[in-house]
């Protein structure tokens, strides 16, 4: 569980493995997690990204394409009725 002390948010390493995934072979996190992470909205973070595209390198994100995006969420639906 994250920590705050005033602005600093302390995460435990295992809460952030927990959010990366291996997609098409590339360790990745979605914008979702990230926002959250850095206790902004997700809109936010996509603004900032699309504001400063060019800071960052071409490999710092791609789109799901329909059927990555189904293949998780029916794992995210297995892994939910695992564990209540």
């Amino acid at each position: 569980m994250a920590k705050s002390n005033s602005n600093i948010i302390i995460y435990n390493s295992s809460e952030i493995q927990k959010k990366i995934y291996n997609i098409r072979g590339e360790q990745v996190m979605f914008d979702n997690d990230l926002a959250n992470f850095y206790g902004v909205e997700t809109r936010r973070l996509n603004e900032q990204v699309k504001r400063n595209y060019s800071r960052f390198p071409k490999e710092f994100m791609f789109q799901l394409t329909t059927a990555e995006f189904e293949n998780l969420m029916s794992q995210f639906a297995i892994s939910s009725s695992e564990h209540g």
